[in-house]
């Protein structure tokens, strides 16, 4: 098998198998559905990402519009018409109405204004008369459904007319894949073009549609600038359509999954539900944690661990002072942890194991090693309050996957599925797994299950909610922890008072044994 190097946009070289790049010249000879299109695909003339995120900007735009220009003829308050506006739009993107979508239909729109319109209207009841909100919910709903029809019509006609589409690439060569390639190639108001198939095919075989082979995608990806892939394998496809786009995930495009449930004779809810001319696609969701979401989470950690710190610093000091006084040496212990994308950072906590055990710490101190008062804060866990530095440094997030030690992250990866993913994100004090329940001795493939979970469904109502459940769970840590503590203590002074009582009734039978011995050896003498 032969290979050569063939441009990347944006520079640089890639392999690709000899004949794989010989197609990639004339694919647009050897595409029926280009040519239904009435189209080539010239590397140079395709456009960007910006064709993918236009819908996605004109919606909310036209929304805005839309509602002001009501409440300017309306003459609603200042006040009144922003409080308004602002819950007209939270719902709409609450209900998903800016995502994009391929095929949109004018009762869904119908449905989503009436609810998005409604509902904040409720609020201004008990001030305004009925007849006044019925009139501002009627216009308001009106004008909302005008303005996203307009903006259908012209991004069909930009699609139509304009040639502005996206470049569609189908992994898969089943009989609902041909039957998407034909659809796309006949109806161009989507702003779909179909570039070809990726499949594995037989020797002695040759169909002019399919480009490559799954493993080619980032490839043809790059060279073409394709902006959505579906995905349509066979059965024995699957695995390796799944390895692919396991590494291909970082690609700027939007994944869809042609579901085999129609097959059924089932549906899938209509809420994650896309289509081409009834065929169904399911979106996949794609990593959550953009450039600005990243910036966002930093600054709330920033700010909420500043506060944190500042309110916890006299505990902090207490419990270090604590930590010196019962055990000597000194009173934080730093070990280095792995956290996201490979790199180390070193982890601060009140030393809860004998001074100079630092790097050959077992999984859990013995008994030995632990205090009183060690036990009692990784109970309660007061014993990672440092950690606020830690994130303040940058090295740490108040919530994400718990960064484990490098030995223990090489063998995990090299043992767990997927465990390497959850270093896609910075580690953190707490996180999914941990509200959870899984920390310690727990399983480290469920933990590595919740971590991925909480990678791939990142929100910031999620940090909210796993900061919340810490927060409970710390609390009720802090009550068994004093409770054991109290019933430790109590424990160990009737311990230590019994070994007392043993000590004195020994030494008094020790006493007692030496006078009668004396007295006989007197007696003895006497006798003598």
């Amino acid at each position: 098998m032969s290979w050569q190097l063939v441009p990347r946009q944006g520079g640089g070289e890639e392999p690709l198998r000899a004949d794989r790049a010989a197609e990639l010249g004339d694919v647009g000879r050897t595409s029926r559905a280009v040519r239904s299109a009435g189209s080539s695909l010239p590397g140079s003339a395709l456009p960007g990402n910006w064709v993918r995120l236009l819908p996605g900007r004109l919606l909310p735009c036209a929304d805005v519009v839309a509602l002001c220009a009501v409440l300017v003829l309306l003459r609603v308050g200042a006040l009144a018409a922003l409080s308004y506006s602002c819950g007209v739009l939270a719902i709409l993107a609450a209900r998903g109405a800016h995502r994009l979508r391929l095929c949109r239909r004018a009762s869904d729109e119908v449905g989503s204004a009436l609810v998005a319109t409604g509902l904040p209207l409720l609020a201004f009841l008990p001030w305004s008369s009925a007849r006044r909100v019925l009139l501002v919910g009627t216009c308001a709903a009106g004008a909302l459904v005008c303005a996203r029809v307009t903006t259908a019509v012209v991004l069909r006609s930009l699609h139509s007319w304009a040639g502005l589409s996206e470049q569609v690439l189908i992994v898969g060569r089943s009989e609902p894949a041909g039957a998407l390639a034909e659809a796309l190639g006949e109806r161009p108001e989507l702003g779909l073009r179909f570039v070809g198939f990726l499949d594995r095919t037989e020797e002695g075989r040759s169909d002019p549609e399919v480009l490559g082979e799954p493993a080619e995608l980032a490839a043809f990806v790059r060279r073409y600038r394709v902006t959505r892939v579906v995905l349509c394998p066979s059965g024995e496809s699957t695995a390796e359509v799944t390895d692919v786009v396991r590494r291909c995930r970082a690609l700027p495009v939007d994944f869809c999954v042609v579901p085999r449930v129609p097959e059924l004779g089932l549906g899938v809810p209509r809420a994650t539900l896309d289509e081409v001319w009834g065929i169904p696609l399911v979106p996949i969701r794609r990593c959550p944690h953009t450039a600005v979401a990243r910036a966002g989470k930093r600054v709330f950690d920033c700010l909420l661990a500043s506060v944190l710190l500042v309110l916890v610093a006299p505990l902090l000091a207490a419990l270090a002072a604590a930590v010196r006084w019962s055990s000597g040496g000194t009173a934080l212990f730093r070990q280095e942890r792995v956290t996201r994308g490979g790199a180390l950072v070193r982890v601060t906590k009140l030393r809860t194991v004998a001074a100079g055990g630092g790097e050959q710490l077992a999984w859990k101190p013995a008994p030995e090693q632990c205090g009183r008062l060690a036990g009692w804060l990784r109970r309660s866990h007061l014993d990672e309050l440092p950690q606020l530095l830690d994130v303040l440094r940058g090295g740490m997030s108040l919530v994400g996957p718990r960064p484990e030690r490098p030995y223990y992250a090489v063998r995990f990866a090299e043992t767990i599925p997927h465990y390497a993913d959850r270093h896609r994100v910075r580690g953190g004090i707490t996180g999914w797994a941990q509200v959870h329940g899984l920390h310690g001795d727990t399983s480290i493939t469920e933990r590595a299950r919740f971590d991925n979970h909480y990678v791939e469904y990142w929100s910031p109502w999620m940090d909210l909610v796993v900061l919340v459940r810490t927060a409970g769970a710390v609390l009720a840590g802090l009550r068994r922890a004093g409770s054991n503590y109290e019933e430790g203590s109590s424990a160990s002074a009737t311990r230590d008072h019994r070994v007392e009582s043993r000590r004195c009734r020994a030494a008094v039978v020790r006493a007692g044994a030496a006078q009668q011995t004396r007295v006989r050896g007197g007696g003895a003498v006497q006798r003598g």
